[in-house]
């Protein structure tokens, strides 16, 4: 057997620094697929866990033809996908964005976007409006909105970034997109207050959000890697009161591409991009692996902190 003393916290893939065996996550059905667009973005946030920024490219744009290379793999295998996710960076710096949407929307998938509104998102308005008088709530934007104030959002986005935020979200909200807010619960106050907080900034705004619904307004748990976070066991199930099948990689995988890369490759997550023991290979067939659940963002965000990131 192992030398368990050797091993630190979330470094043994199949047991814990204290020997305990390590949970693990199955694939029970595969509802949901995301593709990382790219790490780059127009904004440097404090607490991303993408580390997204102007100057990170570590993942590179995927193209529309890489895109429906996957989208074909759906229907040749008969895959019960339901939803098709974008992150980034910002997914619309990627310059074949709207092509990727439109080829997802008419294979009759539900769509959902995750952006900062801010100025990729307004060069694209036009085509927008026409996706959207194509396919209405097929399409659906969650604008991440990291505090209700100003002060507060701007000291994790940076200054002049609430503006045109708050532009682009009304836009969508006054042209009727099927829209939800993601923000964050960094803040020394409770949810309660925190989601009052944004029900009278979207009446001030005219955005018609329900702030208690958990769908339409997502306050994520924050993820910082070098915090000391419990690693997760299957005994801890029990103990927390969650089940393996409620995890967000029992019913999704995300398509990103590295930067130099021939080809892009399947992760279990969007929140596990970087680090390639999690790569499950090339084919989203192929991506049913168990998961296991050795790192710091599968704890504090998922089992513990509840976080999810689709719609379904």
């Amino acid at each position: 057997m192992d030398n368990l003393a050797q091993y630190q916290k979330f470094e043994h893939p199949d047991i814990t620094a204290k020997g305990e065996t390590r949970a693990l996550v199955g694939l029970t059905h595969l509802h949901t697929v995301w593709f990382n667009t790219g790490s780059l973005c127009n904004i440097t946030c404090k607490g991303c866990y993408m580390d997204s920024s102007p100057q990170n490219d570590a993942l590179a744009y995927i193209s529309a033809q890489e895109v429906a290379t996957y989208l074909d793999e759906m229907r040749d295998h008969q895959m019960d996908v339901r939803e098709i996710g974008f992150t980034g960076g910002e997914p619309f710096m990627n310059p074949e964005i709207i092509d990727i949407i439109t080829d997802c929307l008419e294979r009759d998938f539900r769509v959902l976007v995750l952006t900062n509104a801010m100025k990729p998102l307004h060069h694209k308005k036009e085509a927008l409006l026409s996706l959207k008088e194509t396919y209405g709530g097929q399409l659906s934007m969650r604008v991440s909105v990291d505090h209700y104030r100003q002060g507060e959002h701007e000291a994790l986005r940076g200054e002049g970034s609430w503006t045109p935020m708050i532009e682009g979200l009304s836009w969508l909200a006054q042209h009727g997109f099927n829209l939800a807010v993601a923000g964050r619960t960094i803040w020394p106050e409770s949810e309660e207050r925190e989601r009052q907080g944004y029900g009278e900034m979207f009446a001030k705004e005219g955005i018609a959000i329900n702030p208690f619904d958990p769908v339409e307004l997502v306050l994520f748990p924050e993820m910082d890697e070098k915090a000391d976070v419990p690693e997760i066991t299957t005994a801890c199930w029990d103990i927390v009161g969650v089940q393996p099948e409620a995890m967000m990689c029992a019913s999704s995988r995300m398509i990103i591409k590295r930067k130099g890369a021939a080809h892009p490759v399947v992760v279990p997550c969007t929140l596990l991009p970087y680090d390639e023991k999690f790569e499950m290979g090339r084919k989203l067939s192929q991506a049913d692996k168990d998961v296991k659940l050795n790192h710091p963002h599968c704890a504090k965000f998922c089992v513990l902190g509840g976080g999810a990131c689709s719609k379904t």
